[in-house]
């Protein structure tokens, strides 16, 4: 059995192993993304023998079934995680990038040019296919990763993280490209955010208290990805049957997601038929309603709605209900309550729609679609790492091009300052 190193030891591996890594060309990178799905797809029952453990683990601790969705495999989407492997190998190398050259005063030649983070570093939860996701999207921006996924899923991390360094090795490069932490304490997180001189980009991604907890603990920098508290807003002019079909998909096609609907906010004015709609939906799922004073009679499974309802990302089958009397209201409630991630407006109204765009402040604002399609796939961005609801470096779907830096290149012909 492999000893179990300390954080520190990982992050001194992967800042060797980084400056090897930067070597690298597109071709080479790409190879070794090849092999590594050549064995997720070889090591997959070893993989999902390992999430049957972690399944088993999260059923006896009474996870709820969210979460469970989220931690769950199966061949499907272990074919899913290895076809993304070939959308970020068909993707452009984001290193290497000369982003512009001008000449200044002085007759310098300055450029500025993308280059490598150096060592990333990942704190997730559940999901055990962020560890593909993760190692890929780093190996393509070519900088080494540190993996410190939950102890909810850390059977599944290890099983992945082994295959893609069996890969890696058989692709005849450094298997300490990608590392994982096996240590699932608080602390081996907390001494990741602290890990100064070895890290330079750490993300969190999962539930709000792991993301307040890194960043109010990392000495590192950090993208912050948001909880989703996302809204959708349904107009009076909106086309009621898309309606009711767009918050069906946004609520229940996978209810454990940062993406999916949360909160549902409804002009005063929505016929009865609007409701009659919604309901079968709210029956076919089984959905608990929170509910304002001016919709909960029009319910069949509502509850009154408290102030704490409104600001909740469910991730269950649940949402709560805001009724307003124009798309005024609706910005407003959706400015006081929404965590930045995804909001949208159900429409027929341009004018609305082009307000409802340029008002609401969130990463990523839809008319007349589901808040189901933030995710780098689906804005063919390939894999991504979590969305950013900061603003600054990156904001919405973390991909490859928000995994680099860059640096000024300067060519001169022998100028000095005077």
């Amino acid at each position: 059995m492999e000893p179990i190193l300390s954080v520190k030891e990982l992050g001194e591996i992967a800042k060797e192993a980084s400056y090897k890594l930067k070597k690298l060309n597109t071709e080479e990178k790409n190879k070794m993304l090849a092999s590594i799905k050549k064995s997720l797809l070889s090591e997959s029952e070893n993989i999902l023998r390992a999430n049957e453990l972690d399944i088993k683990k999260g059923r006896e601790n009474n996870m709820p079934e969210g979460l469970i969705d989220r931690l769950l495999l199966n061949n499907a989407r272990i074919e899913a995680m290895a076809k993304s492997i070939d959308d970020v190998i068909d993707f452009k190398d984001p290193v290497g990038r000369v982003l512009s050259m001008e000449k200044n005063y002085a007759g310098l030649l300055i450029g500025k040019k993308t280059v490598p983070m150096g060592v990333i570093a990942i704190i997730y939860e559940s999901r055990p296919n962020v560890t593909l996701d993760a190692s890929i999207l780093s190996l393509k921006a070519s900088s080494a990763i540190i993996l410190r996924g939950g102890k909810e899923s850390i059977n599944s991390n290890i099983a992945i993280a082994d295959a893609i360094r069996l890969g890696i090795k058989n692709s005849g490069y450094d298997e300490n490209f990608v590392q994982i932490v096996k240590d699932t304490s608080r602390e081996s997180s907390r001494e990741l955010m602290q890990l100064k001189g070895y890290i330079d980009l750490l993300l969190p991604r999962g539930s709000a208290s792991l993301i307040s907890s890194v960043v109010e603990n990392a000495k590192v920098p950090v993208i912050e990805t948001g909880v989703g508290n996302c809204h959708i807003y349904v107009d009076d002019e909106a086309d009621i049957e898309k309606a009711v079909k767009i918050i069906e998909n946004a609520k229940t096609q996978r209810i454990g997601v940062c993406n999916a609907m949360e909160s549902l906010v409804l002009n005063e004015n929505l016929s009865d038929k609007f409701f009659e709609m919604l309901n079968e939906v709210v029956e076919k799922y089984n959905i608990k309603v929170h509910a304002d004073e001016k919709s909960i009679s029009k319910f069949k499974n509502a509850e009154a709605v408290t102030e704490d309802d409104f600001g909740r990302e469910y991730l269950d089958y649940e949402f709560s209900v805001k009724t307003v009397s124009n798309v005024d209201e609706a910005i407003q409630h959706i400015t006081k309550y929404s965590t930045g991630h995804s909001e949208a407006i159900l429409t027929k109204s341009y004018e609305r729609a082009m307000k409802f765009l340029e008002e609401v402040d969130s990463a990523c604002v839809y008319v007349n679609a589901s808040t189901r399609f933030t995710d780098g796939g689906e804005f063919g961005k390939g894999a991504e790492l979590g969305i950013s609801t900061q603003k600054l470096h990156a904001r919405g779907p973390v991909g490859l091009e928000e995994l680099v830096s860059y640096k000024y290149i300067v060519f001169g012909h022998g100028e000095f300052r005077r």
